[in-house]
């Protein structure tokens, strides 16, 4: 090799230790950040819970019970005729109960009616229960009017 090649040949400076620098920097900037965050979160400078008095929960005990009636309900079936005996209760505010006692009797034809138009496939299904009271504790409601039906609790279904 003559001295000519050589001169041409790049001699190695020092790009690795300039390429290291901004990787040593952002590795240092992201541990300083990372910490500093979880010392924000920790120690409730951010994101902290909001601190209310809390009493403790007393369930709301301002109810009363309306049961009615057990009905024995035929079913339209095709070939063999099938009953349902069914009762429930419906659940009221207590400043309301007076008046939904004297609305028992449409709570009554509401319920019967409801039931013997349900196919009765449709209750042999498993969740044919909580699908009756749902639908049935929307009906009542919308008689009632708003505020004054809690919930709709059926006590007996017995399909035959």
């Amino acid at each position: 090799m003559s001295q000519a090649d050589t001169a041409d040949s790049p001699t190695p400076e020092t790009p690795a230790k300039r390429r290291k620098l901004p990787v040593i920097a952002g590795l240092i900037g992201a541990i300083m950040l990372g910490g500093g965050s979880f010392y924000a979160v920790y120690s409730g400078m951010i994101l902290a819970p909001q601190a209310t008095p809390h009493a403790p929960a007393q369930p709301d005990m301002d109810f009363a019970h309306i049961p009615l009636e057990n009905m024995t309900i035929s079913l339209a079936s095709p070939g063999t005729a099938r009953l349902l005996r069914f009762s429930a209760q419906v659940e009221v505010g207590a400043a309301s109960e007076a008046a939904m006692l004297r609305m028992q009797p449409r709570f009554m034809d509401i319920v019967n009616t409801y039931l013997r138009a349900v196919d009765p496939q449709d209750l042999e299904d498993p969740a044919a229960l909580i699908r009756l009271r749902a639908q049935l504790l929307r009906r009542l409601q919308v008689i009632a009017g708003e505020g004054h039906i809690r919930d709709f609790l059926i006590t007996e279904f017995i399909l035959n």
